[in-house]
């Protein structure tokens, strides 16, 4: 245990030495969020401990929980929210078969198990999240108002987050940055919610996570919000774009593949499609910031080239604005598909599932711990690097 803890400490200490922030950037993805928190387990485990995240809609609710709660809770607050909302609010969960071994299952058996508990949730709700809306939402000269025109109430899930979060910790950016991504219903422009710039309260957070028709707009000061996954759901351009001359670790932690194999049924054809629309071209953002940071470095190079006497000049302040000698390192770390999950994975909340999910990501994220060297600051002739656990190599 010594060595371990020995291990955990040298690693903790080498990224703080190579970075000025460390930053969790999780994406949504509904019930397959739980391998976020193994990811996060994980992090905590090896003494990682962020202190600037982002999230879009599940991704946002996970950022609460971490920047909601000390250091030492933050796992444990976690855990309860996940075995919180993972429960069926009316009828016992679906029994589990003794000895039953998500391995050794046929496929079939597993995929039927996780339609069931799919099914349950769209009919049913899960505690301390959402339940069915009754009556549910009219159309034409009855219809409800924004906040209620949805098949979902999610009131239940206020008060888990008022219940498991710290919102004065929360506030306190000295603590941790934490910004949030929601879409304005009326406009369609995307807005990030920071605790820099307002007081995060529990409706930004379910604004981000608010997934049309299911789940109502939020109203925030006289503006509704929807999923900002509509928009984007990858916030790693807004963490490296606030600060683009800091050295910064990212880990990004990716809830759908964009890539896949070709759809065989119209059951297929739904999951694909769910994965490419909220995949966001992962590896396109990340490629266009890779570029952008390489451009910034050579434009810092090239000015240090310029005479002082000239460095009065306004074309050079402008170009000194747009510089940059940062170095980036991104750890990416995207959840793989069981064979038995379907294209509701995103919304089967069984426990047995979620804690799959969880260990996932724990696995992972040790996994990619386990090589060092890739969380080392990159080479500054070549500013931002990419690791994958998945691929084994730089990307």
């Amino acid at each position: 245990m010594a060595a371990a803890d020995d291990a955990a400490g040298s690693l903790a200490a080498a990224v703080a030495r190579d970075y000025r922030t460390v930053a969790l950037v999780l994406q949504g993805g509904g019930a397959l969020g739980a391998y976020q928190a193994g990811v996060f387990e994980a992090l905590a485990e090896a003494g990682l401990q962020p202190d600037r995240l982002a999230g879009i809609s599940i991704g946002a609710l996970n950022a609460a929980i971490i920047a909601g709660n000390a250091p030492a809770r933050r796992v444990e607050r976690l855990r309860e929210f996940w075995e919180t909302i993972c429960r069926p609010p009316l009828l016992p969960a679906t029994p589990v078969p003794p000895g039953f071994d998500a391995v050794a299952w046929p496929t079939p058996w597993l995929n039927g198990l996780s339609g069931l508990a799919a099914w349950r949730a769209l009919t049913e709700g899960q505690a301390g999240f959402f339940r069915p809306r009754l009556p549910p939402p009219l159309a034409g000269p009855l219809a409800a108002t924004p906040d209620r025109v949805s098949w979902y109430d999610t009131a239940p899930l206020r008060a888990t987050l008022e219940r498991l979060v710290d919102f004065d910790r929360l506030n306190d950016p000295r603590t941790m940055r934490v910004a949030v991504g929601a879409v304005n219903v009326r406009s369609g422009n995307f807005a990030y919610f920071d605790n820099r710039r307002q007081r995060l309260r529990p409706e930004h957070f379910m604004a981000s996570g608010a997934l049309p028709p299911g789940f109502p707009a939020v109203e925030i000061d006289g503006e509704f919000y929807w999923d900002g996954g509509m928009v984007s759901n990858t916030p790693l351009y807004e963490v490296l774009s606030e600060r683009p001359g800091c050295d910064t670790l990212v880990f990004q932690v990716d809830l759908w593949s964009a890539r896949g194999t070709l759809p065989r049924d119209l059951a297929d054809v739904a999951e694909r499609s769910k994965e490419i629309q909220y995949s966001s071209r992962t590896r396109l953002v990340t490629e266009f910031m890779r570029r952008t940071q390489e451009h910034r470095q050579l434009l810092h190079d090239v000015m240090a080239l310029v005479p002082a006497e000239r460095r009065d000049d306004p074309a050079y302040r402008r170009a000194e604005a747009r510089s940059a000698a940062a170095l980036t390192n991104v750890i990416h770390l995207i959840y793989q598909d069981r064979p038995h999950e379907g294209h509701f994975k995103d919304y089967e909340f069984s426990a047995t599932s979620m804690r799959s999910h969880w260990q996932s990501g724990l696995d992972d994220m040790r996994h990619t711990l386990a090589h060092p060297s890739w969380l080392a600051a990159p080479d500054p002739g070549h500013p931002f690097a990419t690791h994958d656990v998945h691929r084994g190599d730089g990307g």
